[in-house]
């Protein structure tokens, strides 16, 4: 072989010749405090002044209550409206722009295929496992029955309009069949109807993004590119509104624990370590066991050499927090460690940095059912099928930025009726959950990677001298 496409590429000028175009992109480091420290202060903050206020004053005295509605409700407020407002526009330019990535279709054949089926079984079954367990060990639900009933009174009615149009709708479909009712309920037949309604129906915006993403793929590029540049600028520009309302975040957080600490007192920080450690069962479940089975199954790998040699991947993710600020270093691990070929890397693991987000679609389910159970709101199978369906969207259209999810299920609580100002509970440990589930997504993109390449015949774990995988 000849010629520099043949040339082996020392790890360190790959990496390198990797980043480049990003490095020119990159802001300069932020100065001062960074934003989750800032967040885990606004975390104390607000719950040591609530807990204070709970055990001196007690939850309903009037001073605590006139701080509650004319001071930190309202600025906790404009945190979550500031949030809600670009959550239509965040979820379906993502997932359109998710989706479009993935290429024509037709032209990429089996690769394009494999990886779009593995993805959706493994966000499937990671989000089975995150509903399992939150429906087993139940964390929004250990608490006495009298904070339960506080905590159904103050939040589950907040969500009282979004939630009558679904008894409504409910009551309007029980003379549909089965499949008339799951029709309705996942297509919209005017979709700027369900974008204007009290809750934005979610699942309608999202079914509707994936099906103009998959006509992309589907459409010659000099056609769709215009559309397909619309979106990723309004996601670009949804994400930096994201970026610039997470800077409010520590304020906004301070003052949402205060009011529910206030109120409901230690019981609410006791229930918050359960759904903690629902979480990580749920991620070490499925990094070990699912992970683990795939690899040996599907990759034919043996699952300690594999999480040997992408330990530097694994090590980026939980420090990053950013499936793609870690995109550069397992385009790198993945092809010298593993001998993934450059072509299968460079479809596979940069469409699975937004794609293929196993992790945050557990994440993402787990903490709608435990706000869920919080708030006292008894989901029905149903419901609960709603959310396994929008946890895996959800994981294809969630920016690979920290704190990407965060929109995403604010909107799902505002479609099942309950008040988004619960999410104030999980803000305050989202920052180190987000390190553990983006490691989830990465690796699980290389997961995705070794499959496809093993299923088209390549010999993983061996390069050849030029620097390519071997056949």
């Amino acid at each position: 072989m000849s010629g520099n496409e043949d040339k082996k590429i020392p790890p360190d000028e790959y990496e390198q010749e990797l980043t480049t175009d990003l490095d020119d992109d990159t802001p300069d480091k932020p100065k001062g405090m960074p934003l989750h420290n800032r967040i885990f202060l606004g975390l104390a903050i607000g719950v040591f002044g609530g807990l204070t206020a709970n055990r001196v004053w007690g939850g309903d005295n009037e001073w605590v209550i006139w701080t509650v509605e004319n001071f930190t409700r309202p600025l906790g407020q404009l945190f979550l409206n500031m949030l809600l407002m670009i959550v239509v526009p965040l979820v379906f330019s993502s997932l359109v722009v998710g989706v479009a990535g993935i290429g024509d279709i037709r032209r990429l054949g089996r690769i394009g295929l494999k990886s779009f089926a593995y993805t959706l079984i493994i966000s499937a079954i990671s989000v089975f496992i995150g509903l399992g367990l939150a429906n087993t060990i139940r964390p929004g639900e250990r608490i006495s029955q009298e904070t339960a009933s506080a905590l159904k009174s103050e939040f589950s009615s907040k969500g009282t309009e979004a939630a009558e149009a679904q008894r409504k709708a409910a009551e309007a479909a029980k003379a549909d069949s089965p499949l008339m009712q799951a029709v309705k309920t996942i297509v919209p037949s005017n979709i700027l109807n369900s974008v204007a309604s009290p809750s934005s129906n979610m699942i309608h915006v999202m079914f509707f993004a994936l099906i103009l993403g998959i006509a992309i793929t589907l459409l010659p590029a000099t056609v769709s590119a215009p559309f397909v540049g619309f979106n990723e600028a309004l996601f670009a520009i949804s994400a930096k509104v994201i970026d610039i309302v997470m800077k409010f975040a520590p304020y906004a957080v301070a003052c949402l624990l205060f009011n529910n600490i206030a109120q409901f007192g230690l019981e609410l920080l006791q229930s918050l370590g359960w759904f903690v450690a629902t979480v990580l069962i749920g991620l070490s479940l499925h990094f070990f066991g699912v992970y683990s089975l795939s690899v040996w199954f599907l990759s034919r790998i043996n699952p300690i050499e594999f999480f040997k040699r992408i330990r530097t991947v694994i090590l980026t993710a939980f420090s990053t927090s950013s499936s793609n600020a870690t995109l550069p270093t397992a385009l790198r691990v993945s092809h010298e460690n593993l001998g993934v070929p450059r072509e299968i890397n460079s479809f596979v693991l940069t469409v699975g940095a937004t794609a293929n987000q196993n992790g945050t679609a557990l994440y993402e389910g787990v903490t709608v059912l435990f706000l869920a159970q919080l708030a006292g709101a008894d989901l029905t199978f149903s419901l609960q099928l709603s959310v396994v369906y929008l946890a895996i969207l959800g994981g294809i259209g969630t920016a690979g930025v920290p704190s990407g999810s965060i929109p995403f299920i604010i909107g799902i609580l505002v479609m099942i009726g309950i008040d988004p100002a619960l999410i104030a509970i999980i803000i305050g440990v989202d920052r180190l959950l987000d390190m553990c589930r983006t490691t989830l997504n990465v690796v699980g993109d290389i997961t995705a990677a070794t499959f496809v390449a093993r299923s088209e015949g390549y010999e993983l774990l061996k390069v050849r001298e030029d620097g390519g995988p071997g056949l």
